[in-house]
């Protein structure tokens, strides 16, 4: 317990330290047509939180992929935070750290299936990139994910990642503090590109050493993987440039229909709950009855997008 509450602490003043300083000044969300925001906020936070993660992992001993690879994506994205990397750059700096995780822990995967978990990770981070675009959201579903991968380890008698998991979660906890609407300070890629990693390598890692099943990280951060897809499909039907900023995720739309930073973000939390909460219930269950509630969230996510889409439809049209 000592570790989550020394994560939680370091976070809160790491933050304090970037808002009160004139370390303000490394990294600002200058507000353009694609955002949600009017004002120029600090995108630092991210970096409080993995600093914070990333000392107390090095206090527990945690072996150097743990450590080297999340703290290489920090270091590149607090420089795209602050220039603007291209998307060239950006995207080879995450193929290489995915690559070495996959290579150092799944060696005895055939090449084409390191091909495609790599490429799977590598959706991950961007994923999880795309979808920290309104107050509160990617913290919450860092806070509601990792805490299920973190149930979920310790049901498995494996409190080193456990602890890990619950690292992140205390610190991600004191982020929400100050990121929650109306935010004094946003995540930015140096917070969201790690995370998204430790999200797709932490799922891998624990499905390799039988903590949970294949499907259950898919299912824990549905929210966000579903948004994500689903909007990048739909993007690229309609030929648009998808690494572009845009404001056409889901949970963008519910903002610009009048939703709001606050509520979207409440009831993104109750998906994300639910959806966590579900996958962890359903560890030891048959595979009959994960595949009957596999295709119940399939509907759910289903029937939501469509009725989003429906009201974004009339909402455009006033």
């Amino acid at each position: 317990m000592k570790y989550l509450l020394i994560t939680f602490i370091a976070t809160c003043l790491a933050i304090f330290l970037l808002l009160k300083t004139r370390l303000v000044n490394i990294a600002l969300d200058q507000p353009n047509q694609r955002s949600l925001h009017s004002n120029v906020i600090p995108r630092t936070g991210g970096l409080a939180i993995m600093v914070s993660v990333l000392a107390v992992w090095g206090l527990m001993a945690q072996a150097w992929i743990w450590l080297v690879l999340p703290l290489f994506l920090v270091a590149v994205s607090l420089i795209d935070d602050m220039r603007e990397l291209s998307v060239r750059w950006r995207l080879l700096a995450q193929l290489l750290a995915c690559s070495i995780f996959v290579w150092f822990t799944v060696p005895d995967f055939a090449w084409w299936s390191m091909i495609l978990v790599v490429l799977a990770m590598t959706w991950m981070v961007n994923l999880y990139n795309f979808m920290d675009g309104s107050d509160g959201l990617a913290g919450g579903m860092a806070l509601f994910g990792f805490g299920a991968y973190g149930v979920a380890a310790f049901l498995s008698n494996d409190m080193n990642f456990a602890l890990m998991s619950g690292c992140i979660v205390t610190a991600v906890l004191a982020f929400l503090l100050f990121n929650f609407h109306p935010a004094r300070i946003f995540m930015g890629d140096a917070g969201s590109v790690p995370l998204g990693f430790l999200a797709g390598s932490i799922g891998l890692y624990g499905w390799q050493h039988d903590l949970w099943p294949v499907w259950f990280p898919v299912m824990v951060f549905s929210p966000f993987i579903v948004d994500a897809t689903a909007t990048l499909l739909k993007r690229l039907l309609r030929g648009e440039k998808i690494w572009q900023a845009h404001r056409s995720h889901y949970y963008q739309r519910l903002v610009q229909m009048g939703w709001g930073h606050r509520k979207t973000a409440i009831a993104e939390y109750v998906l994300m709950l639910a959806a966590g909460g579900s996958a962890v219930l359903l560890i030891h269950q048959s595979m009959l009855m994960v595949l009957f509630i596999l295709m119940l969230w399939v509907l759910v996510y289903v029937a939501i997008m469509w009725l989003i889409d429906r009201l974004w439809t009339a909402h455009v049209r006033i």
